[in-house]
């Protein structure tokens, strides 16, 4: 179960992270409050998969899950280029998810 809390952290942090540009440096009331719940609702989630997952396990997979989630939202919205170095850094992010799984 708590596995699955890490997984929801990150895609909520997936979503904060997307919250932050419409904010335009947090000058737009209703944008900015849903980018702090959301915020706000990343870390709460994270700290209760911590009750059985080591911290640095499960803050790396949450980090790992919101850096290639911002990144691929970026490629298919933002059209945000997509290059093999790029893809190979993406690659290598995932694969440090799964051994951390594996490795708990």
């Amino acid at each position: 179960m708590n596995w699955l809390l890490l997984v929801a952290a990150g895609l909520v942090e997936v979503a904060w992270s997307q919250s932050i540009k419409p904010t335009e440096n947090f000058t737009r009331p209703l944008p900015t409050v849903l980018c702090f719940v959301l915020a706000a609702g990343a870390v709460y989630l994270l700290s209760l998969s911590m009750r059985t997952i080591p911290v640095g396990t499960a803050y790396a997979v949450f980090t790992g899950i919101g850096a290639v989630g911002a990144i691929m939202l970026g490629v298919v919205i933002q059209h945000d280029p997509l290059g093999a170095a790029r893809a190979t850094a993406l690659a290598l992010i995932v694969g440090g998810i799964v051994l951390a799984r594996a490795a708990s």
